[in-house]
């Protein structure tokens, strides 16, 4: 029999693989997000200590709604909350180029965070809701794969559209946004009916009690931040201090998901019996050593290897963090789980915005890179000491 590296992706529900297809079409249109500290500085001319401000209010406000959007999936229901996210963020993607002035630049910034962010928890928690528990890591890999095959398209066709207008980029990343939207909505006649759970106050976060969720998340805040520079302080690093044009971040974008779409799979697969102590303290090293030889790069092909280093510990730490959720998470709280786990990467991204931008300012560039080394092997020493078995559901 041929080897084939993605057999584990077999008899996964029908339902996966829409939210993979929504997944691919929304991801392969993102590229405001990825460009949105250039498209401030040089096209509206702001310095980047604004625009680090504009990515640290993104974060905040993602990180502040993350939990009760996490409530509201598990009210609501995860798809219902899917469609109305990507409409909504379509929406307001479009009319972004149109707002001129800096204060409504950065109330829009706010709604878009919101809005757009409340699809990952429950894109997560629909996840654990199709599958049976040792289908999870075969369910997340192909979620991931979808990720990585439309960011293999995104951020690399806008770092040629840039080049032709920046608001396009808005507007492409709109339209299938919505056009994600109107295909989860086409399938709405055939979905399982969602049950809501008990009714309880909104703002009460019981997942908060579980100290293993506790700990978890205080964990990997370090190494979420350092995975989030590539978002802000790496496109400038490129532009700046190595003197690449705008479309090679791009173009490292697309060495990173060409990586993972070729060895997530195989790789997950082979390490599906690997304790979660070991699997994430290995990925957050990797992360932490990919962007600490950041800083000895010189052209493209040494911060391509960079990348390289780093992507191999997105490919191992990004699943297992999500396998290990779902291991914890009660099944009336899942929602609720993913928002807490989201609010935690959207922690790392506000303080990558604002930490990583003044760094690079004030200290350098190498400076920054030992820096986020040391975040994410402190990261992997603490993941080190987690425990594997399930723990009980947190009681009201």
């Amino acid at each position: 029999m041929a080897w084939n590296p993605w057999r584990g992706l077999g008899n996964l529900p029908r339902e996966v693989w829409w939210l993979a297809l929504v997944t691919f079409i929304n991801r392969a249109g993102m590229m405001a997000l990825p460009f949105l500290v250039l498209y401030l500085t040089k096209h509206r001319g702001y310095a980047p200590t604004t625009a680090g401000f504009a990515l640290t209010l993104y974060g905040f406000s993602a990180l502040l709604s993350a939990p009760f959007a996490g409530r509201l999936s598990d009210r609501i229901g995860p798809w219902r909350q899917m469609e109305l996210s990507l409409l909504f963020s379509g929406g307001l993607l479009i009319l972004f180029p149109w707002v001129r002035n800096l204060e409504s630049t950065l109330g829009l910034i706010v709604l878009w965070a919101v809005v757009s962010e409340a699809f990952r928890p429950a894109s997560l928690a629909a996840i654990v809701d199709l599958v049976q528990p040792e289908q999870r890591k075969a369910a997340y890999s192909l979620n991931r794969l979808a990720i990585n095959l439309g960011m293999s398209i995104g951020p690399l066709a806008g770092g040629f559209i840039l080049l032709v207008s920046y608001p396009l980029l808005f507007w492409v990343d709109g339209a299938t946004s919505l056009a994600a939207g109107l295909f989860l909505l086409s399938k709405r006649h055939v979905r399982a009916p969602h049950t809501a759970p008990a009714a309880s106050s909104p703002l009460r976060l019981q997942s908060l009690r579980d100290t293993r969720l506790r700990y978890f998340l205080l964990a990997i805040v370090p190494v979420v931040l350092v995975f989030f520079q590539h978002n802000g302080t790496l496109p400038l690093f490129l532009v700046r201090d190595l003197h690449l044009p705008e479309s090679a971040y791009g173009m490292l974008f697309t060495v990173n998901t060409l990586l993972i779409v070729a060895l997530e799979v195989p790789l997950n697969l082979a390490m599906t019996h690997w304790p979660h102590r070991h699997a994430l303290a290995l990925g957050a090293f990797l992360i932490a050593a990919g962007f600490g030889v950041t800083g000895f790069a010189g052209g493209f092909a040494s911060a391509a290897a960079a990348v390289a280093v780093w992507t191999f510990g997105e490919m191992i730490f990004l699943p297992g963090a999500a396998a290990y959720m779902a291991e914890i998470a009660p099944a009336a709280q899942r929602g609720e789980y993913m928002g807490m786990y989201q609010m935690t990467f959207s922690l790392g991204f506000t303080l990558s915005g604002a930490l990583g931008t003044f760094i690079f300012e004030r200290l350098g560039a190498g400076n920054l890179w030992t820096i986020m080394f040391l975040a994410g092997s402190l990261s992997a020493c603490l993941l080190r000491q987690i425990k594997s078995q399930p723990s009980r559901p947190p009681h009201a």
